[in-house]
């Protein structure tokens, strides 16, 4: 729970001092989103490996945008910056 606390203050903070908001679940503006919700919309987001290369389906620029918010951590995770 400290963790999911922490993770869901931190996107919080990002999103307030950016002046931004992501869509919730019934589609509305919001920049308080609840890391279940966070989680959820992940999920549809896998690790694919052909031919020997690492690829990530279903990454929408919605979910990249929220990465990016989560700091550099959560977007090597994705494959969205190179390890260094």
């Amino acid at each position: 729970m400290l963790v999911y606390n922490l993770a869901q203050r931190k996107l919080r903070q990002e999103l307030e001092s950016a002046n931004e908001s992501i869509r919730n679940q019934v589609k509305e503006f919001t920049n308080k989103p609840t890391m279940r919700w966070v989680f959820q919309m992940f999920q549809a987001v896998h690790l694919v490996t052909l031919n020997k290369v690492e690829q990530v389906s279903n990454l929408t620029k919605e979910r990249q945008q929220l990465l990016n918010y989560l700091g550099k951590v959560c977007g090597q995770y994705y494959l969205m910056i190179e390890d260094g």
